[in-house]
């Protein structure tokens, strides 16, 4: 049975930048939006909350679902299911990553993102990264209704 890895993101915008985060991966400053595996026992919207929050240091809400990505990482052959939801702030906020993996997290605009990715040693983690910035961008949303976690215990019988 195929199972692929359901994985959160935020697009965290503020006055004209995103927030991203950065790790060490290959060998390389990696840049990524705060993302991260879907956990046992919560909902897509309570795993990217607490993913935003474990990378960042920040707690916010979750404003819309801004696009579903469905990506085989081509270095891995993994398969994964990507919910990238959006995240408007009025003011930048300091991050400080709560994660050990994450080495920084940086408010960019997209022209520094573009400039941070073509230097030597640095990318972003995938071409989902510079997809879900474009997306963002183009205005494309839905509404957070569109999500519906169905508990079988409560509602089954």
């Amino acid at each position: 049975m195929f199972k692929p890895n359901v994985t959160m993101a935020c697009v965290v915008h503020c006055k004209g930048k995103f927030l991203f985060v950065e790790e060490i991966e290959y060998s390389k400053r990696t840049l990524n939006q705060p993302a991260g595996h879907l956990e046992a026992n919560e909902t897509l919207l309570e795993g990217a909350s607490r993913e935003l929050f474990e990378e960042t240091g920040i707690r916010a809400e979750m404003a819309s679902l801004v696009k579903i990505y469905q990506w085989q990482a081509p270095r891995s052959k993994t398969d994964y299911l990507r919910f990238l939801f959006a995240v408007e702030l009025d003011n930048w906020l300091e991050p400080n990553p709560q994660d050990a993996d994450i080495t920084q997290a940086l408010w960019l605009s997209v022209e520094e993102l573009n400039h941070y990715i073509q230097q030597e040693g640095q990318c972003e983690r995938s071409p989902l990264v510079i997809q879900s910035v474009t997306d963002y961008l183009s205005g494309e949303r839905y509404p957070l209704s569109i999500l519906n976690a169905f508990d079988w215990a409560k509602n089954g019988k």
